[in-house]
């Protein structure tokens, strides 16, 4: 059997869905294909791609994707929404056998001094990371890199 297709969605694929990806990739790449995706892209926020970098994960070469661009062509097993606004806009797909709710906060809307920002964007990094270790504990798949 071939790995489970995973898609994390956001509204802009410029932050929370970026990192959720990067992070089940570097945990659990060998279980899930991983993808990320949003109903209206944005170009990846440049904060992400600093706090990224601090845990060892470059997305300097991520590109914000389109829902749309994946629909017809991929069947995810598994669907992640990581915001509200995700969750109400999210179509019912085709072959889905799990779809999950992960509200995480939006960072880029955080108004703040620069640092407060960073600070924003590590919280919720963070809560990320922590989500999808304790999803895959719960799952039984040992951790490529753990904590």
């Amino acid at each position: 059997m071939g790995k489970t297709k995973v898609v994390f969605l956001c509204t802009g694929n410029s932050a929370r869905s970026q990192m959720a990806e990067a992070f089940l990739r570097k945990y659990a790449g060998e279980y899930f294909e991983v993808y990320s995706a949003g109903f209206d892209p944005q170009p990846i926020n440049p904060l992400t791609v600093t706090v990224m970098n601090e845990v060892g994960l470059d997305l300097s070469s991520h590109a914000s994707k389109d829902l749309k661009q994946f629909l017809g062509k991929i069947h995810f097993g598994i669907v992640i929404t990581v915001c509200s606004n995700a969750e109400e806009k999210c179509p019912t797909l085709p072959g889905i056998s799990t779809r999950m709710h992960w509200p995480f906060e939006d960072p880029a809307k955080f108004q703040g001094t620069q640092e407060e920002k960073l600070a924003k964007f590590r919280e919720v990094r963070d809560q990320i990371n922590a989500k999808i270790i304790d999803w895959l504990e719960e799952k039984n798949i040992s951790l490529n890199d753990p904590r």
